[in-house]
């Protein structure tokens, strides 16, 4: 601040001397203690100017400050891209499946006397289930035993009146008319032996099925009915029929998923380059768990894209040794594209968002910031994939973004980005 300045800031706290010291005189005249009130209006204005000084420092340093904030340049870090060795992947969010699922129904109707499993149990291919009351099922089956044995009879009568008439035609005793007769009732008879063997058949096959028994390994849900009930049973299911239980696989199991259009393109361009087990391989993690450890194989993928969804679906098949793997539960699937090759990482938080793409802040050679248009990847190791756009000695913004903007010239200082195993 200048000598005017500093002058023009002072005014308003100095008085003139030419007005105060008449002032003063007249005061000193008219009043006993001239001397005393004199040294009062030194003193005032000696406090004035002092004023005036502080004020004047403090506009002046108050001034000078920002303008030195201002003209300061930032230190901002920034750190070249980080390069690992990965494969090219997608990941999606399936639904478990069971490979095999079963309403359990019955075959015939009854009374229902016993039930042979504790609900949620692992039960085996043949094990009892339920049984329903036989005792109707009996009697059928020894009401056919009984009608094979007349049918029978009848066909050793009709065998042995056939032998006579034959040995009667030789001796020209009996007529062909006679013979003709006989071959006609051995042959009836014998339809009714078959025919009585049928319904043999048929009534042991509804009382074997009184009893129902498990028709593969799994987990058993619930009882639906209770003993006592009266269940409703059919053998080809036209009619209604009483649900007992469920029973769903759990040693392999499906897990289910959707990938969007660009996806399955990304896919299948990059299976068709593969063309080896890496292109059906998938890893799979659960909800609380952090890695991928479970391995399973892409089996089946849907001939068409849903039109109202623009997905296709898709399934893998899991081992399930442990049978923690439950259906109807979710999981993380990955899809491995391609062998590991390098790739270029960057801290997510360096990513800003450009409309319809993504860019980073990079650091040129004269320091100043610039923007830069990137296609990313998904997160690996915590850190953002960056597919094109960026050189691996590209130097890169990772601290400070909320202060840097392009065009704007920073003193870059040394950054870091680390990789995290256990976001992998």
């Amino acid at each position: 601040m200048n000598t005017q300045t500093l002058k023009r800031t002072m005014e308003p706290f100095i008085a003139d001397p030419e007005t105060v010291a008449p002032v003063a005189t007249k005061k000193a005249a008219q009043t006993p203690a001239g001397n005393k009130s004199n040294k009062t209006v030194r003193n005032l204005a000696v406090l004035a100017l002092a004023v005036g000084i502080g004020a004047a420092a403090y506009e002046w340093h108050g001034t000078a400050a920002p303008l030195a904030a201002v003209a300061e340049i930032p230190s901002v870090a920034v750190s070249t891209p980080l390069q690992r060795d990965l494969e090219t992947r997608l990941g999606f969010l399936g639904q478990f499946a069971a490979v095999e699922h079963v309403e359990v129904r019955a075959q015939v109707g009854g009374v229902l006397t016993q039930i042979n499993f504790k609900d949620g149990d692992v039960v085996h291919k043949g094990d009892a289930l339920f049984t329903i009351d036989p005792t109707p099922y009996e009697i059928k089956l020894s009401q056919a035993n009984a009608q094979l044995e007349n049918a029978a009879a009848r066909l050793d009568l009709a065998n042995q009146q056939l032998v006579r008439a034959r040995m009667l035609k030789k001796s020209d005793a009996g007529t062909t008319e006679n013979v003709d007769q006989r071959v006609g009732e051995q042959k009836a008879a014998e339809a009714a032996v078959n025919e009585a063997k049928a319904l043999v058949r048929d009534a042991k096959f509804d009382l074997d099925h009184t009893n129902i028994t498990a028709p593969f390994t799994g987990r058993i849900g619930t009882h639906m009915v209770s003993v006592g009930n009266l269940i409703s049973g059919s053998r080809a299911g036209s009619s209604p029929t009483t649900v007992l239980t469920t029973i769903v696989s759990l040693d392999t199991i499906y897990l289910n998923f959707d990938m969007s259009e660009a996806e399955y393109l990304t896919f299948a361009r990059q299976r068709e380059k593969e063309k080896g087990p890496i292109a059906n391989k998938v890893l799979v993690s659960l909800s609380d768990e952090k890695s991928f450890t479970r391995e399973g194989t892409l089996d089946f993928v849907d001939n068409s894209i849903d039109r109202s969804s623009g997905t296709i679906h898709a399934r893998a098949t899991i081992p399930n040794k442990d049978q923690l793997l439950t259906p109807g539960g979710f999981g993380r699937v990955r899809l491995a594209l391609s062998a590991p090759e390098p790739t270029l990482l960057v801290p997510d938080s360096s990513v800003l968002p450009d409309q319809s793409s993504h860019a980073v802040l990079t650091v040129g050679s004269d320091n100043v910031v610039k923007s830069q248009q990137v296609e990313v990847g998904d997160l690996r190791g915590g850190l953002r994939v960056i597919r094109s756009g960026l050189a691996a000695n590209d130097r890169v913004v990772v601290g400070s973004l909320t202060t840097t903007a392009p065009g704007s010239k920073i003193s870059p200082t040394s950054g870091q980005i680390a990789f995290s195993n256990d976001q992998d």
